[in-house]
């Protein structure tokens, strides 16, 4: 007869090559069941984003079903989200991340975008924050131009904008689309509390937060107001965006904000009509500045006209074309993004290792 110990022992040669341990001393699996010719248990992994979540299914299955007078292998792959660090402006939220960038026209909204909503396919519970008081375009980008948010009547707080399953807030639903933000620091300052703590989060796994350009009174604001998990720049090939980037890397640096990688956009123009590919600003930059800085490229996003069209039409290409090369780019960017997140935070809250069996 096969018991608990037989499955666990079956499943330890299962190995996360994140943590470089197996899956039953790292405590994922749970709810062993065995009845009859029957095993059914959990997986539980710490992102639902996890990239490697259906090999570890599949290696499941395969070790669960070689065992002794088993034909029946009932495995659910499930996922917690560990926080390191909670803040009581926001309570619900697990991980608060950055996407920023040293300079403007990078394409950081889109990438932002693009990853809160792939965040958000893998069945995490995800936010995004519009930061860029002056120049807000998440409302646009995520389909929700010309809508109000309501006001909680019993909080008073503000309930969030939601499309492709992601809660969003921006200046810009609460302003015409035209009109000019003609602030200074201090009130800018201000909104942005007031967008992270007056809003009805909820309970999300991940907070992503566009960030205007540049190291200015936002970013200290964020770094002050919250316990930021992780920072994701944006930069392009050439040399001017690259030193800017290198200012973002040490801004964040200096407020004790770990840099989670480095995205390079528009790393080659794919030529709409024949689909070649060109490097037309340049090449190798974002590698140069990774290797400086001990960082990681995490992604390189191609300058695509369909990515600009969807983004212009407020339907980002990872909702409008999830099976496309480019939706690809950007799923395989927030698993790394979720990775990354899960072996920090791990290490942060010193999570101990279950010996089982």
């Amino acid at each position: 007869m096969v018991c608990e110990a037989d499955v666990l022992k079956a499943l330890a040669v299962i190995i996360d090559p994140d943590f470089n341990k197996d899956i039953v001393s790292l405590g994922f699996v749970k709810d062993i069941v065995i009845h009859d010719a029957t095993v059914s248990l959990s997986i539980e992994l710490t992102t639902p984003a996890c990239p490697v979540k259906e090999e570890f299914k599949r290696q499941a299955d395969a070790a669960v079903l070689a065992l002794p007078g088993i034909n029946t292998a009932n495995i659910t792959m499930t996922a917690k989200v560990v926080a390191a660090q909670k803040t009581e402006a926001l309570p619900g939220v697990a991980n608060i991340i950055a996407v920023a960038s040293g300079k403007g026209g990078v394409g950081k909204s889109t990438t932002a975008v693009n990853l809160a909503v792939a965040m958000a396919q893998t069945g995490a519970r995800v936010g995004l924050l519009d930061a860029d008081v002056y120049g807000p375009s998440i409302p646009r980008m995520m389909g929700l131009s010309g809508k109000k948010p309501q006001v909680d009547k019993q909080t008073k707080s503000i309930v969030p904008m939601e499309n492709y399953a992601v809660k969003t807030m921006s200046i810009g639903y609460l302003v015409e689309e035209e009109q000019a933000m003609i602030w200074r620091g201090a009130m800018v300052a201000g909104a942005l509390k007031q967008l992270l703590s007056d809003v009805e989060w909820g309970e999300l796994d991940y907070l992503f937060i566009d960030m205007p350009p540049g190291t200015g009174d936002a970013q200290l604001t964020l770094t002050q107001a919250v316990p930021v998990t992780g920072a994701v720049l944006v930069t392009t090939p050439q040399d001017i965006a690259l030193i800017d980037c290198r200012r973002g890397i040490d801004m964040f640096k200096k407020v004790h904000v770990p840099t989670l990688g480095i995205v390079e956009n528009m790393s080659q123009f794919i030529c709409p009509h024949c689909g070649e590919s060109s490097a037309i600003f340049s090449e190798g930059g974002a590698e140069r500045l990774s290797k400086e800085h001990d960082s990681e490229v995490l992604a390189h996003i191609p300058l695509d006209i369909k990515i600009r069209q969807n983004a212009d039409e407020g339907t980002p290409i990872v909702a409008a074309m999830p099976d496309s090369d480019q939706a690809k780019i950007y799923q395989d960017l927030a698993g790394s993004v979720a990775r990354k997140i899960s072996i920090l935070n791990r290490r942060q809250v010193n999570i101990p290792i279950i010996m089982q069996g």
